[in-house]
């Protein structure tokens, strides 16, 4: 959450030239409701079914740069399907960074707690691992601009690109 995948992933993909999709916006769109209103109904397990199942129709897909939910990585068969169908790219920040991003929008479901500072760092210690394992390229977003941040990807995506 926070670490900048929509707003690198649309820029990346008009460099490359590809479609971008936000998975949490067609998961949206597709059920007529925000991801708040989806966990408030049905949980979060069942937002996650949902994820997966989308998750695996989007893949399929060809030229396509797609910004994942924060939370896509707890689920194996979920890093299986982003790591065989894809590249992978980790745009690591801070857990501190990621709290000062975050810390205003409520309209993450997962930081209304009594202490969203606490969640965002519990959250960055189960899903950093995750993101390290299943990564072919990670960019720190701390410091460089947003152009920095999509030079460095497109340059890394174009040399995984050649050596395949």
């Amino acid at each position: 959450m926070g670490a900048g995948k929509t707003t690198v992933g649309k820029l990346l993909a008009t460099r490359l030239q590809c479609d971008w999709l936000d998975s949490d916006k067609v998961l949206e769109h597709r059920c007529g409701v925000g991801i708040n209103e989806i966990f408030q109904r049905e949980g979060e397990a069942v937002f996650r079914d949902r994820e997966h199942s989308l998750l695996g129709e989007l893949t399929q897909k060809l030229n396509l740069v797609l910004s994942t939910g924060g939370g896509v990585v707890l689920r194996e068969d979920n890093c299986l399907m982003l790591s065989t169908r894809g590249i992978v790219v980790y745009l690591k920040a801070s857990p501190h960074e990621l709290w000062l991003r975050t810390r205003y929008d409520k309209s993450r479901p997962l930081l209304q707690t009594d202490n969203p500072r606490k969640k965002v760092f519990d959250l960055y210690g189960i899903r950093h691992p995750l993101y390290q394992n299943i990564a072919h390229i990670t960019v720190c977003t701390g410091k460089p601009s947003v152009r920095e941040v999509v030079d460095e990807v497109h340059a890394a995506v174009e040399k995984l690109a050649l050596l395949s």
